[in-house]
């Protein structure tokens, strides 16, 4: 799992380097079309995240101490939260999409393409979060160690979206 998230943060770090190089080399541009993005939707994005991150969190203090059915809930509340991010992001996509901001815009095509293989990886977090789910429901493949991976796989997708957040939403 290690190797996987280290893998996902090299490649989106890339991403983020092409962005700077790419808002650096035109800052008036990029810095206007921010302007339509909604910061609020944005920042409810993210509470929304780190409130699944922090469910995620307690599930793993859950299992190892046994509390497995206590975990199962706490798993679907960061599942909940997840699907609750996946539809705000699909409106706010919509709402940029209607308003004409597409990707014929640099910064758009950045937006939609960050933000979108984003979206993917919470879609794969949450067969992460359903497959523990089923894990813990079976007496005999209650193991710890897969709550803790598929945690640490979570947690990446939130602290990407906190980086996405600041480079698309926060930074001017």
């Amino acid at each position: 799992m290690w190797v996987m998230v280290l893998g996902d943060l090299v490649i989106f770090g890339g991403y983020f380097i092409v962005f700077m190089i790419y808002r650096t080399m035109n800052p008036t541009a990029f810095l206007a079309a921010q302007q339509h993005l909604h910061i609020t939707i944005g920042v409810v994005n993210t509470v929304i995240l780190l409130t699944s991150s922090w469910f995620v969190a307690r599930a793993v203090l859950c299992v190892r101490a046994g509390d497995h059915d206590r975990a199962v809930r706490l798993l679907w509340g960061g599942a909940a939260c997840g699907t609750a991010f996946m539809v705000l992001k699909c409106s706010e996509w919509y709402r940029e999409i209607v308003a004409g901001q597409t990707n014929s815009d640099m910064f758009y095509s950045f937006y939609y393409v960050i933000t979108g293989v984003h979206l993917v990886h919470v879609m794969i977090g949450l067969i992460v979060l359903g497959v523990l789910v089923r894990e813990l429901r079976a007496p005999g493949r209650r193991r710890a160690w897969m709550v803790e991976s598929g945690a640490t796989y979570w947690h990446m997708v939130d602290l990407l979206w906190v980086i996405i957040f600041a480079l698309l939403y926060v930074m001017r």
